[in-house]
């Protein structure tokens, strides 16, 4: 089976790379399905989880906290602004992460705060979602 290879990074570390039949990740315009012949792009990506079917075919989960996808016919490259290895998920921190931001956009203070607290809530939001989905993958 044909594969491409994908590199998931982070200013901190790199999360992934190796040989993979299939990535899906959440783009900004929608959830990407991406196999190795794929058209090249560049896009922005949203908080969630980068699934990585590896070419041995187990899966692999990534959370991005947002960044940057660059596809080539041969390549996948992931510059991530925040990146966790699924098993590195803390749901107690997600979970009061999102209680936090929620908290502050019932007070409603300054735009730059509001808008702070939106970005907090959809990444922990999008911590959960991913906690969900390991946890399912695990099961």
């Amino acid at each position: 089976m044909a594969t491409i290879h994908i590199d998931v990074v982070s200013a901190e570390d790199e999360l992934f790379s190796g040989e993979a039949r299939f990535v899906a990740l959440p783009g900004e315009a929608g959830e990407l399905g991406i196999l190795p012949g794929h058209t090249p792009l560049i896009t922005r990506i949203k908080p969630g989880a980068v699934r990585i079917e590896t070419a041995s075919g187990e899966e692999e989960f990534v959370f991005v906290a947002g960044g940057i996808l660059e596809v080539q016919p041969d390549s996948v490259t992931v510059l991530a602004d925040t990146a966790m290895r699924g098993n590195d998920l803390d749901e107690a921190k997600a979970a009061e992460a999102k209680r936090r931001a929620e908290e502050a956009l019932a007070n409603k203070g300054s735009n730059i705060e509001y808008a702070k607290a939106q970005a907090e809530l959809a990444e922990a939001v999008a911590q959960l979602a991913t906690i969900q989905r390991f946890r399912k993958k695990k099961a």
